[in-house]
C-alpha cells in the first residue's frame, strides 16, 4: 500500500464502494475491483488475494442487512456456510494444480445464458415457486460446487448462487439474493485463508477498501429490499453480460 499514490488508493476505494453496491444487489462486485487492483499494478495473485480481503466485508455486510430485514435467518444457514467455507478454501488451494483455461472459455457462454434467462423468462419475481430439490441435497451438492469455483476462479459466483436459489430452491428473486450473501461470505473467507499464504494480500489496502465495501453493500441491500426484483433482475443481467464480455476481451 505504501507504494501506491494517494489518487490510486482513492480510486480503489471508490471502486470498492461501487462493487459493494452492485454485489449486494446482484453479485459481480469482483468485476469492478479485480480489474481496478490489477490496473493499480498488483500482480494477478495478489490482486485476487486483496480482493478477497475487502470482498469478505461486503458480503458479510449484505448478509447482515438482509437478515435484519427478516428475509433470511443466518442461523439456519450455518451448515451451508461451513460447506461453502470448505469449498472456497479447497478451490483456492487448487488454483495452481488444476487447469482453468477450459473453464475460462466456457464461462462467458454460461454467464450470457444466465443473463438471457433472467431477462426473458416470464414469472421471475419476488414470489416463491416450486422447490425442485431438498435443502439437504442443495447444501450437499450445489453449494460446495459453487464455493469451490469461487475459490478457484470467482467471476459470476453471485449469479450462479442466485440461479440455484431460484431454479432449485424455488425462492423469489429478493429472497434468493438475501440467501446468497452468507454463502458468498463463507466461500470468500475460505478463499482468503488460502490466498493469505500464497497471494500475500495487501492487508491495509484491503481493509481501506473494505470500509467502502461496507458502505456500498449497505446502500445496495437497502435499495434491493425497497424495490426487489425490479432492480435485481436488470442489474443481474447487466453484470453477467459485462463479466462475460470482459472474459472474452481477456481471451482475445
Amino acid at each position: 500500500m505504501l507504494d501506491l499514490s494517494l489518487d490510486i488508493i482513492l480510486m480503489l476505494i471508490a471502486a470498492a464502494f461501487a462493487a459493494g453496491f452492485v454485489d449486494a444487489i446482484a453479485g459481480g462486485g469482483g468485476l469492478i475491483t479485480v480489474p481496478a487492483l490489477m490496473l493499480a499494478g498488483l500482480p494477478p495473485a495478489q490482486a485476487l488475494a486483496t480482493n478477497k480481503v475487502q470482498g469478505v466485508f461486503g458480503a458479510g455486510t449484505a448478509a447482515i442487512s438482509y437478515a435484519r430485514s427478516g428475509l433470511v435467518d443466518l442461523r439456519q444457514q450455518k451448515g451451508a456456510a461451513a460447506v461453502a467455507f470448505a469449498g472456497g478454501l479447497l478451490g483456492a488451494m487448487c488454483v495452481a494444480a488444476l487447469p482453468t483455461d477450459l473453464l475460462r472459455y466456457v464461462l462467458p457462454v454460461v454467464l450470457i445464458g444466465i443473463a438471457v434467462f433472467f431477462a426473458l423468462k416470464p414469472g421471475l419475481n419476488d414470489m416463491d415457486r416450486t422447490r425442485r430439490i431438498s435443502p439437504v441435497v442443495f447444501t450437499a451438492t450445489f453449494v460446495p460446487a459453487i464455493a469451490f469455483y469461487d475459490g478457484l476462479l470467482g467471476p459470476g459466483t453471485g449469479a450462479f448462487l442466485m440461479l440455484g436459489w431460484v431454479m432449485l430452491a424455488g425462492y423469489g428473486i429478493l429472497k434468493a439474493t438475501a440467501h446468497t450473501k452468507l454463502l458468498n461470505f463463507a466461500s470468500n473467507l475460505g478463499g482468503l485463508v488460502a490466498f493469505a499464504f500464497v497471494g500475500k494480500p495487501l492487508w491495509l489496502l484491503g481493509l481501506a477498501m473494505a470500509a467502502a465495501q461496507i458502505a456500498g453493500a449497505t446502500l445496495g441491500a437497502r435499495l434491493a429490499m425497497r424495490i426487489g426484483a425490479r432492480v435485481i433482475k436488470p442489474l443481474l443481467v447487466i453484470t453477467s453480460t459485462a463479466l462475460a464480455l470482459r472474459l472474452i476481451w481477456q481471451m482475445l
